[in-house]
């Protein structure tokens, strides 16, 4: 399968349109319409409704597999670049939003720039998806992602790439809630009796909610509110102004938090990397 008529025919369902596909594409309308032609004459069968533009049953099956597949060949084609790359000029860095947490990140982009003087160091703030998937297509050369684990378990990231991982990180969990919350004089808490509290939906800063239920092995946890941003701040405001619970690490310093204390989980911080340059490296050696 044509990695490039598949990449169109991915385009063409999210944007539902043949010229808004082309437009982002940079293609013309009539190229588009040559690339699902094709496509769907290599399947046998149609993968598009024409009016309007949404996927047939078998565009949507065809979907399901999409990403994955050109990831992997984003992948590959990083790693082979890799292989025959000049030294490089630039450190693209990406990270989710509390695998900064303690300053440590910052002292050793200070360490790679002292080291590298000539290096330019970018850093992105993004989810942990953006950030897996950016590290493994060669988007950003390491990235530092967080999530919650059993004290013993490395976090699971993907199940399309495995980029390699470093520890770097661990610490203890709380649940973070508002100061007139009735569970907030206690000592420590059990995620199993919060199953049916109101909880923030915000999968990208805490802790995401089918890691909760599948920790407590319950169907509970319903998000009450959803956030799907990336401050942290906004998502203490929202705790605190009473929309919802959420697990926090320690380092997180909400304003009123309860210790986590069952089951045992912590909050694991990870650097993502494929082969690493110099820079890399060195950004690498900074954060053990």
């Amino acid at each position: 399968m044509d990695p490039h008529l598949l990449r169109t025919f991915v385009t063409v369902a999210e944007c539902g349109s043949f010229s808004a596909a082309a437009e982002r594409l940079g293609y013309t309308q009539s190229a588009v319409s040559q690339h699902i032609s094709a496509l769907e004459n290599d399947l046998g069968t149609p993968l598009l409704r024409r009016r309007p533009v949404t996927p047939t049953p078998a565009g949507e099956r065809l979907l399901e597999h999409a990403a994955p597949i050109l990831l992997r060949l984003a992948t590959a084609r990083a790693d082979v670049r890799r292989t025959v790359a000049q030294p490089p000029t630039a450190l693209p860095v990406a990270t989710t939003p509390l695998a900064t947490l303690g300053g440590t990140l910052a002292t050793a982009l200070r360490e790679v720039r002292r080291a590298h003087p000539g290096t330019e160091v970018t850093l992105t703030v993004c989810g942990r998806d953006e950030v897996v998937e950016g590290v493994a297509a060669g988007t950003f050369a390491i990235g530092l992602v967080d999530g919650v684990a059993a004290p013993s378990d490395p976090l699971r990231l993907s199940d399309t790439v495995h980029p390699q991982t470093t520890a770097v990180a661990q610490d203890d969990l709380v649940v973070a809630l508002p100061n007139d919350h009735p569970l907030a004089g206690r000592r420590g808490l059990s995620l199993r009796d919060l199953a049916d509290a109101r909880w923030i939906d915000a999968p990208d800063i805490a802790a995401p909610l089918p890691v909760l239920r599948a920790a407590t092995g319950s169907d509970g946890f319903p998000p009450a509110f959803t956030y799907a941003g990336t401050d942290l701040h906004t998502l203490l405001t929202l705790i605190a102004s009473g929309q919802g619970l959420a697990v926090l690490p320690r380092s997180a310093d909400a304003p009123h938090t309860v210790p986590l204390t069952t089951p045992r989980l912590v909050h694991r911080t990870e650097l993502l990397h494929g082969d690493l340059s110099e820079p890399a490296a060195a950004l690498l050696s900074n954060l053990k």
